[in-house]
């Protein structure tokens, strides 16, 4: 397989490890947002959210808890982006699914997560929460 997290797994590329359990890798990016930024990825190859396990995203998102309690306690920052991309059109880089743990500071001058607000139709919106509603699998 000619995924760059997955050579991270197995120890082809070097990586600056934060947290590994059976099912989860942590480590640094190595091209940081902001300073004290971070991933973390399933062992096992994955895609996007659309593919995983259940288990090993529940293990990504307990990890994330944790790392991010972590990162808060360590560097203090004034809040936290927790950022999860799946596919192209949603600016996915690496086809493995991943977590940014990306610390902010007031005046870091990032806009991740801005948008401007503008009131919906209620109508539609009503409408695709129904059809959403009848697609959930228990």
């Amino acid at each position: 397989m000619d995924c760059i997290f997955c050579k991270i797994v197995s120890g082809e590329i070097p990586s600056v490890k934060v947290y590994e359990d059976d099912r989860v890798l942590a480590f640094m990016d190595i091209n940081p947002i902001n300073e004290g930024h971070l991933l973390i990825i399933p062992k096992a190859h994955a895609a996007t959210i659309h593919e995983i396990a259940e288990g090993d995203f529940l293990a990504v998102m307990s990890a994330t808890r944790k790392l991010s309690a972590a990162v808060k306690k360590t560097l203090n920052p004034d809040g936290i982006n927790l950022l999860q991309l799946n596919g192209k059109a949603a600016n996915q880089v690496v086809p493995h699914l991943h977590v940014h743990i990306v610390p902010r500071w007031f005046g870091d001058g990032l806009t991740i997560s801005q948008w401007e607000m503008v009131a919906g139709n209620m109508e539609k919106i009503k409408a695709i929460a129904e059809k959403i509603q009848r697609e959930i699998v228990n």
